[in-house]
């Protein structure tokens, strides 16, 4: 496949970690997220994720409540931006080892439909879809996305008229993804986010990469991101096999040893590698047309 000459870079700006306490750079409040959203837009991402926290704690949260917030204040700025929502919350489940039929603190699990809420009020232009369950770390701690609930939410999402972006863990979820476009679950063209290095899915490897861009249905479009101190390593190794980007603090907190990030920093080091590679960063409206969103309203 050939390199990517025209690179849509989504700024993932929060996420659901617990990195608050160790990074003063990471948003919490909805206008702390909707700031950096701006920030990152600014400094040429084309998409941000959006995930919503407590404002007072800074846990996660899926409070629609909070989504709205976010979103009205990004489009209260006039910045021309793609707004991505995570759809991923309430899949979290924390066992006892001992005795496995009861879940720990940190269990949010709900059904496939009831992590929807926010995408079908805020019809946004993309939300997410984790395609399959997994062994999340260490511990006993579970992501549970079965395929009855998949089957349910991607039919919702098809319904909505949202453009599902494909969070795939590991390669046995992205031939399930397939298999959802098979049955007419998903419409065309697919967006799929490869997610690489999160313990205890595919590992950041080059050659597992690209095993699973071979393994993309035809005409799919495609991103990549890695954690920790290989996100930058990664937005090359992406574009080198023809994808596009993902960079911000939900995946990464430093911009390099020991000098901790803000959104907008990272964006702009992606830029530089895009453009060193002699590519071109790609404009929101160019990622509408390649993602098969909808004009800018």
């Amino acid at each position: 496949m050939p390199m990517n000459d025209s690179v849509i870079i989504t700024c993932a700006l929060t996420g659901a970690g617990d990195t608050v306490g160790r990074s003063p750079h990471v948003p919490v409040t909805p206008e702390q997220i909707a700031r950096s959203a701006v920030e990152a837009a600014g400094a040429g991402a084309a998409v941000v994720h959006i995930h919503v926290r407590d404002p007072e704690t800074g846990a996660p949260a899926r409070d629609p409540r909070l989504y709205r917030e976010v979103v009205e204040r990004v489009k209260e700025t006039g910045t021309d931006v793609v707004i991505n929502l995570t759809a991923g919350m309430g899949g979290d489940l924390v066992i006892d080892p001992e005795n496995p039929l009861t879940h720990l603190p940190g269990t949010d699990l709900v059904s496939g439909l009831d992590r929807l809420p926010h995408v079908e009020e805020l019809l946004p232009d993309i939300c997410t879809l984790d395609c399959g369950s997994l062994n999340f770390g260490e511990g006993s701690n579970l992501y549970v996305s079965t395929p009855d609930m998949l089957r349910t939410g991607a039919k919702r999402i098809q319904e909505l008229g949202v453009r599902p972006e494909l969070e795939i863990f590991d390669t046995g979820q992205l031939w399930f993804a397939k298999q959802l476009l098979a049955e007419g679950l998903l419409d065309n063209p697919t967006v799929f986010q490869l997610c690489m290095g999160i313990p205890w899915g595919a590992p950041a490897d080059p050659g597992v990469l690209q095993a699973m861009v071979n393994m993309l249905p035809e005409g799919a479009q495609w991103a990549s991101f890695a954690l920790g101190r290989t996100q930058m390593p990664w937005v090359a190794q992406s574009i080198l096999l023809g994808g596009n980007v993902r960079v911000g603090l939900e995946d990464n907190l430093y911009l390099s040893r020991g000098v901790k990030a803000t959104n907008g920093q990272l964006v702009e080091r992606a830029v530089q590698v895009i453009e060193l590679l002699g590519a071109n960063v790609a404009t929101p409206d160019e990622a509408r047309q390649r993602l098969g969103l909808k004009p800018r309203a």
